[in-house]
């Protein structure tokens, strides 16, 4: 089950990034389970990770390979079907042995590869399989395109993820493209489950870091499926520079491109949150004249993570008073409640610490019959706003969740 529209864009090849796909039945036979997104010799890549402390053994090697001076990154090896995280000195000597078998294949040095994986956590790689596929997946480079790769990397998502903003800089013309992944365990702490950004933009690696680091935080750290942090998040953004087009900060064009940027974090984000598991509405909550930025997420992520808000979110049940509950629960000192106003999109629902006078029960019932909709919540303390997007808790998102490992 999921809310909306898939893919709503041709998903644009990139200059300088080569794709393959390939299946080494590491959980179902048959079944892709190997993506590979190459990048050209002399391409930028920054990323963020999960800050879950019992993070995956390839979250650790991605990093570290980020790190390193030896090579910039070449390879982004992914696998679904098994996360590798809680596996211990076993799970890191896996990773490192597939970054090693692909970077032996590809003829390129093994801090050039970064490894992701997602699926079920506590389980060892199947290592004689992946091994087995590697060197074909490495063969098939540039035979796949981007739907194929999104569709490689999905675990109990319903549809594929991606989206591409083409930007026009007066005669020349640069491609942003990224796909992601994720349904569950969703409530990202840097990045969301896993997500690929590519342009072939030309980008100093600072700036791209920077970059990242901002569009990400109005992306995929603003969305909650059921407030878990996986222990395999990760979102890579890598410029090509096959354009030609060097973009800096501060230049005329920076701002369109960065536009773009964030268009494309933000759609993938939205279309992770639109396919959480079970889901069958989305909604935005909006928290404005709250004292700080903090202060404001602080009252969303409350409201977004309330069993009680999302079950009558669930069965279409315009239970207000779980909405009050959840902000006057939230970690807020001195919070005047006189001074809260609620609105279900337009309509006024809360005022003065009690029922809006023009509320009626029928009109709040037909908001959350909606797909989609905004809460409204003003806090009457400073300027700062932010909006937070989550799904509702069904039956649907229990039974994938108790049946995931059978």
């Amino acid at each position: 089950m999921a809310v909306g529209k898939g893919i709503a864009t041709d998903l644009r090849p990139v200059g300088g990034v080569s794709l393959a796909v390939g299946s080494a039945g590491i959980k179902t036979a048959g079944k892709t389970d190997l993506a590979l997104i190459e990048l050209a010799a002399g391409s930028q890549a920054a990323a963020v990770f999960t800050r879950n402390k019992f993070c995956a053994a390839p979250v650790h090697i991605a990093r570290d390979h980020l790190g390193t001076a030896v090579a910039s990154p070449r390879m982004l090896l992914i696998n679904t079907g098994n996360a590798n995280a809680g596996t211990g000195q076993q799970g890191h000597a896996d990773a490192l042995a597939c970054c090693q078998t692909l970077a032996k294949a590809a003829g390129v040095p093994v801090e050039a590869v970064l490894p992701f994986s997602t699926g079920v956590i506590g389980e060892y790689l199947p290592m004689a399989r992946i091994e087995l596929a590697l060197p074909d997946l490495a063969a098939q480079r540039g035979q796949a395109d981007w739907y194929q790769v999104a569709n490689a990397i999905l675990t109990t998502d319903t549809r594929p993820k991606g989206h591409s903003v083409v930007v026009h800089l007066g005669d020349q013309e640069i491609t942003v493209t990224g796909i992601s992944k994720g349904s569950g365990m969703i409530c990202p702490n840097m990045a969301t489950m896993l997500a690929f950004v590519c342009t072939d933009a030309k980008l100093d690696a600072k700036d791209l870091q920077t970059l990242l680091q901002d569009t990400n935080d109005q992306s995929f750290n603003r969305i909650t499926v059921d407030g878990d942090t996986s222990t395999n998040d990760a979102c890579v953004l890598a410029a090509t520079g096959a354009s030609g087009v060097h973009l800096q900060p501060g230049t005329k064009d920076w701002s369109r491109f960065r536009a773009a940027v964030q268009e494309v974090m933000l759609e993938l984000a939205l279309q992770v949150v639109r396919d959480g598991e079970g889901a069958t509405k989305v909604v935005a909550l909006s928290v404005h004249h709250a004292a700080t930025s903090q202060e404001a997420l602080d009252v969303a992520y409350t409201i977004a993570h309330s069993p009680l808000f999302k079950t009558a979110l669930s069965a279409s049940d315009a239970n207000w008073g779980r909405i009050l509950a959840a902000i006057g629960r939230a970690p807020i000192e001195d919070l005047i409640l006189d001074k809260v106003s609620i609105h279900l999109e337009d309509v006024p629902l809360v005022a003065g610490g009690e029922r809006h006078p023009k509320y009626r029960e029928e009109q709040g019932a037909a908001i959350f019959a909606q797909e989609r909709f905004t809460i409204h919540i003003d806090l009457d303390r400073g300027d700062a706003t932010e909006t937070v997007w989550t799904t509702d808790l069904s039956h649907e998102y229990v039974s994938i969740n108790a049946d995931y490992r059978t």
